[in-house]
């Protein structure tokens, strides 16, 4: 395809993420809904979407795809992570926080709401199969794994979230009760929990025996998640641009746009060219070496102590630049790859 083509593919997404910020704006969504939104969209309509793509998918009949999927999509995390930390004082980014900030966003693509309508638009729909999209699931099983471990790590620059526990007085009896450790709880979320469940269901042959009611039922929620995603993306894009200061960012965004948007998405491509992987999984690392950064580490930099306005700039700067970067990285990357 060439480059406007691309263009008009892709332009869809962002005019959804536009009515997103729109309806925020002239208060057609207020915040307060948000976080009912946000639920029903990550514990309902998110894991339709993955039950009805993976079930009955013949990508994940390839080993590779179901084995070397999540490896590399924590593999290609944590190489963003890196080389955003160590490159950093470059782009002037040397007070630890705030360049420990920059490499936890920059270093992280846009691996949910972004990438998965263009896998649906660029590889699936042409093919009249949902191939991609299933894969895509199962690499970002991995991505969450780098998020919740190595990111943290990372973004709070020590390796341990909370003080040590007190000493307990001997004179009071304790209850122990079992409780699993606050990184596996945050890493098993109701997404990666749905792909499992998926996953396991595909295996014993689901698609044969599940009603076709509660099939259909599963795919009509799954298709409205992508977009109410994007309209909240847009929204929350709204709420933090009021809270940007007006003081000079200007390496932040050159250098999140230099790593993101350059040097990684060369990366990335060297290694969907040379790694031994099923056609999908060349697709899907080629969808995110053209993604900008993800909108998660916005919020997760607010709560962990991390400078949530660097944040914001990168998602801003390289999400607006990403609307003519990513039809470019598209076009080269199918060249490159020989399709």
């Amino acid at each position: 395809m060439d480059y406007l083509t691309l263009l008009a593919t892709i332009a869809p997404v962002f005019l959804i993420i536009g009515a997103g910020y729109v309806i925020r704006r002239i208060r057609w969504l207020n915040a307060e809904a948000d976080a009912s939104l946000m639920r029903v969209i990550v514990n309902l309509l998110y894991p339709c979407l993955i039950l009805d793509t993976i079930l009955g998918n013949r990508a994940l009949d390839d080993p590779g795809n179901v084995i070397l999927a999540p490896l590399v999509g924590f593999g290609t995390v944590v190489l963003g992570y890196a080389a955003s930390y160590l490159l950093a004082p470059i782009f002037g980014l040397r007070e630890p926080r705030q360049r420990r900030t920059f490499a936890f966003t920059a270093g992280i693509y846009n691996y949910g709401y972004l990438a998965l309508p263009l896998a649906q638009k660029l590889f699936d729909a042409p093919a009249g199969d949902s191939r991609t999209t299933a894969v895509l699931f199962i690499h970002n099983l991995g991505v969450e794994v780098a998020l919740w471990t190595v990111g943290l790590l990372l973004l709070q620059g020590r390796s341990h979230e909370a003080s040590p526990p007190k000493a307990a007085d001997e004179s009071t009896p304790t209850r122990r009760s079992f409780q699993l450790p606050p990184t596996l709880t945050r890493v098993l979320n109701p997404p990666v929990l749905a792909i499992l469940f998926a996953a396991a269901l595909h295996f014993a042959g689901a698609r044969h025996w599940m009603p076709g009611v509660a099939l259909s039922a599963v795919h009509s929620l799954g298709a409205a998640a992508i977009p109410l995603g994007l309209v909240l993306t847009g929204a929350t894009f709204a709420d933090e641009m009021r809270n940007l200061s007006g003081r000079n960012h200007l390496g932040v965004g050159i250098g999140a746009c230099a790593l993101r948007l350059g040097l990684l998405p060369i990366l990335f491509l060297a290694l969907a060219k040379w790694l031994p992987a099923p056609v999908e999984l060349q697709r899907v690392i080629l969808i995110q070496a053209a993604m900008p950064s993800a909108v998660i580490p916005v919020l997760l930099a607010r709560h962990y102590g991390g400078d949530a306005g660097t944040a914001m700039r990168i998602v801003l700067i390289t999400s607006l630049a990403a609307l003519l970067t990513i039809p470019l990285w598209i076009q080269l990357g199918t060249q490159w790859l020989g399709w």
